[in-house]
């Protein structure tokens, strides 16, 4: 299954918006599978970005997300303005590398360009 990374974004977002600070998600996301939502919650938790469960058992696959990690918050943060995640996107695509490590990586390389260009602050 492929990295779709507007489902990476999307699960980010559902995760923040939940309002109980543990307990298992279910997420229903209009447009992707259960096994796609769940195969990139099990993604998101092996990169560190939220912390998931796997449900599943012998027959089924099935992973829910708890809560965003402190990097999980740093990333969405970083990809919230839509002119920073669409730059992101394309910069991951033009590159041809869509890893969630580098994706987050230029997330905040852009972020910290827009910080640079409104402020004329310098981040290292």
């Amino acid at each position: 299954m492929k990295l779709d990374k507007e489902l990476v974004r999307e699960i980010l977002l559902a995760v923040e918006a939940y309002d109980k600070p543990n307990g298992w998600l279910k997420l229903d996301i209009k447009g992707w599978s259960a096994q796609e939502v769940s195969y990139h919650v099990m993604i998101l938790d092996e990169a560190n970005l939220l912390s998931g469960t796997s449900l599943g058992g012998m027959n089924s696959f099935e992973w829910q997300p708890t809560r965003l990690t402190y990097k999980g918050h740093e990333f969405l943060d970083a990809i919230r303005d839509p002119e920073i995640w669409r730059r992101t996107k394309e910069g991951a695509e033009k590159s041809g590398v869509a890893g969630l490590g580098f994706l987050v990586e230029i997330g905040k390389a852009y972020c910290k360009q827009m910080l640079k260009d409104k402020l004329g602050v310098d981040l290292p």
